[in-house]
C-alpha cells in the first residue's frame, strides 16, 4: 500500500510539472507572437531606407502591418498635416519611425499594424483546467483502485494462510464489490465446506475406531476357536478320522468368518477414503473438452506428446462437469505415467443414445491377469513398478462414472491402451 500511495504522490507531482511546463510554453509562444509585427515593421523600414519607393510597397505580403504613411519634414512643419499624421486609429496600433538619408532627417514613417489576437491569460487558464481535469480523473481512478481492489485484496491476504492452518471457523465478511463479492462468497462457502468436511472426518474416524474395536472383538471368538482346533489337531487329541475332519471343517468355517470381517474392514476403509459426492446436473460436451484441454493440451505440448482430438457434436450430457473433468484428467495422468509419451488420441462416437469418449495412449499394454483387476482399489499393475501412485485412480474414475449413471471400461489394443467413458 505504501508503494501505491507513492504512485498517487507521483501522479500529483507529474501534474504540477506538466502545469508549469504548459504555463512556460504558453508564455513563450505568446512572446514570439507579440514580436511578429515588429519583425514586419523592421523589414519594411529597412526596405524603404534602402531606397524602395513607398508606392511600390505590397502590404499583402505582410500579416500584421496594414498601412504605411509618409510625412516629410516640410509637411511636419504644418500643423494640419502633422495632426492628421499623428491621429490615432481605433482599430489599429501604430508606431512612428524617423527616416534618414545621408545622416539627414528626411521624414517620418507611420506603421499601422494589427496585434495578433492571442489571449494568453485565457489560453493558460484553459490549459490548466484541462490538466487539472486529467489529474482529477487519474486520481479518481487510482483512488477507486485503492479502495475497491487493493484494500479488499489486502484484507483477503490472510485467508489462504488461515485455511492452510486449518482455521475454518469465523465468518468471511462479504462486501458489495463486483470484483470480490463472489470471491468472498466462494471463500465463505469453502470455509464452511472444509469445516463440515473436518467434522465429518472426525466423526468417521470415531466411527472407524468403534468399528475396528467391535470387529477386533468379534474376530477374537473365531480366532480362538481356530487356535483351539489347531492345537487339538497338532497334539493328536482326536482319535477318529471323523473328529479330525470335523475340526478341520470348523477351522475353515471360522476362517471364512474372519475373512468376512476383514472384507468389511476393507470396505469401510474404502468408503471412508473415497467419499465421492456428485452434483447432479447437465453440461455440454464442448464445456468439458475446453476445460480439460486448456490444461492438458499445454501439458502435451510441453512433454512433446502428439495429441489428436477428433470431431464431436456438442451434446448435452448428464452428470457433474467437474467430476467428469476429473475422470479425463486421471486418464491423461495415467497416459503420461504409463504410456510411451508418443501419442494420445481422443475420439467421440454415439451408441444406443449414449455419448462415448475414447481416450487412447500409445505404449505397452498390461498383462491379461492385471487387466482383470485394473479398476480395483489399491491395485497396481506390473508396469507400475518404480512409478509413484496409490492404485486408486481408475477405481475413482469408475466410481464417479457409475454415480453419474455412466460407465468406464478398458480396451487392450495393438500399440497401447484405451479407456472408453460412457455418458448416459
Amino acid at each position: 500500500m505504501k508503494k501505491y500511495n507513492g504512485l498517487i504522490a507521483v501522479s500529483v507531482l507529474v501534474y504540477l510539472l506538466l502545469a508549469a511546463a504548459a504555463g512556460y510554453g504558453v508564455k513563450h509562444t505568446a512572446g514570439e507572437k507579440d514580436q511578429a509585427w515588429k519583425v514586419e515593421i523592421n523589414r519594411i523600414y529597412t526596405s524603404l531606407s534602402g531606397g524602395a519607393p513607398l508606392d511600390k510597397l505590397n502590404l499583402h505580403w505582410y500579416d500584421h502591418v496594414k498601412r504605411v504613411t509618409w510625412l516629410s519634414v516640410e509637411d511636419a512643419m504644418e500643423e494640419a498635416q502633422g495632426a492628421l499624421f499623428y491621429e490615432e486609429d481605433n482599430q489599429l496600433e501604430s508606431e512612428i519611425k524617423p527616416l534618414f538619408e545621408n545622416d539627414r532627417l528626411k521624414g517620418y514613417l507611420r506603421f499601422d499594424y494589427q496585434e495578433p489576437e492571442f489571449d494568453t491569460g485565457m489560453l493558460l487558464v484553459l490549459v490548466q483546467i484541462c490538466l487539472a481535469l486529467m489529474e482529477l480523473f487519474l486520481l479518481a481512478v487510482l483512488l477507486y483502485l485503492k479502495y475497491r481492489l487493493i484494500r479488499p485484496f489486502q484484507q483477503l491476504s490472510s485467508l489462504p494462510q488461515e485455511l492452510a492452518c486449518g482455521h475454518f471457523k469465523g465468518i468471511v465478511k462479504e462486501e458489495n464489490n463486483k470484483f470480490f463479492g463472489r470471491f468472498l462468497w466462494g471463500i465463505g462457502q469453502l470455509k464452511d465446506t472444509l469445516d463440515a468436511s473436518k467434522k465429518r472426518q472426525m466423526e468417521l474416524e470415531k466411527e472407524k475406531k468403534k468399528l475396528l474395536l467391535s470387529l477386533s472383538h468379534d474376530i477374537k471368538t473365531p480366532l480362538g476357536t481356530i487356535k483351539l482346533y489347531g492345537n487339538a489337531l497338532e497334539n493328536k487329541m482326536y482319535d477318529s478320522e471323523a473328529q479330525r475332519t470335523r475340526a478341520a471343517h470348523q477351522i475353515g468355517v471360522k476362517a471364512e468368518e474372519i475373512e468376512r470381517y476383514v472384507e468389511e474392514i476393507m470396505k469401510t476403509s474404502r468408503e471412508d477414503i473415497l467419499d465421492i459426492r456428485i452434483e447432479e446436473g447437465e453440461f455440454y460436451l464442448d464445456q468439458l473438452m475446453k476445460q480439460v484441454l486448456a490444461t492438458y493440451g499445454e501439458k502435451c505440448r510441453i512433454r512433446l506428446v502428439e495429441l489428436e482430438v477428433g470431431a464431436y457434436e456438442d451434446r448435452l450430457l448428464k452428470g457433474d462437469l467437474q467430476r467428469a473433468a476429473e475422470v479425463l484428467e486421471n486418464l491423461f495422468e495415467n497416459a503420461f505415467k504409463y504410456g510411451d509419451g508418443r501419442r494420445i488420441e481422443i475420439t467421440f462416437f454415439e451408441e444406443d443414445y449414449c455419448q462415448l469418449i475414447r481416450v487412447f495412449n500409445s505404449g505397452s499394454v498390461v498383462s491379461d491377469n492385471d487387466f482383470n483387476h485394473i479398476f480395483e482399489s489399491f491395485f497396481r499393475a506390473g508396469n507400475s513398478e518404480g512409478i509413484p501412485g496409490t492404485g486408486l485412480g481408475l477405481y475413482i474414475c469408475r466410481e464417479i462414472m457409475r454415480k453419474m449413471g455412466g460407465e468406464i471400461f478398458a480396451q487392450k489394443e495393438e500399440g497401447g491402451m484405451a479407456f472408453v467413458l460412457v455418458f448416459g
